[in-house]
């Protein structure tokens, strides 16, 4: 059974940050520079969430309020669901799904050490029974795997 880690590991483990007190027009603009849908949260060192752009539509956007005025803390999700090394591909699907979320921190001794979206999950997944496959049609034909 693949592992969170084999997926960190294929995937790396960069982790794009923001403070909690910063406005959430920052956090966007490093959204949209790195292409990506969410932000570790920490304050003072210490981490406090995740934000995404669902918390954005949802929580600035829809709601009237400025970009500029709200801060991250205002509306990032304290103590997301978050998944550790050890916790198998299977169970990020299964709490992704339960609760229809597309990021899950990676947490190893109160840190983020990487963060899984629901596209990694996919394209690792897709990855994983290509090989499967490759391995099968060899053995199949003879070959050597």
């Amino acid at each position: 059974m693949k592992k969170v880690s084999h997926l960190i590991l294929h995937k790396g483990n960069t982790v794009n940050t923001i403070e909690a007190h910063k406005p959430v027009f920052e956090a966007l603009e490093i959204m949209i520079s790195k292409n990506i849908g969410a932000l570790i949260v920490y304050q003072d060192g210490e981490y406090k969430g995740l934000l995404t752009e669902r918390d954005y539509a949802r929580k600035v956007a829809i709601m009237g309020k400025n970009s500029h005025d709200t801060t991250v803390a205002e509306i990032m999700q304290a103590n997301p669901a978050s998944v550790r090394f050890e916790d198998s591909i299977e169970r990020c699907m299964e709490i992704m799904s339960d609760k229809h979320i597309r990021y899950l921190p990676v947490i190893a001794e109160k840190h983020v050490v990487g963060l899984v979206s629901m596209g990694d999950l996919v394209r690792f997944i897709i990855e994983d029974q290509k090989d499967t496959i490759n391995h099968l049609q060899n053995f199949i034909s003879g070959g050597v795997s």
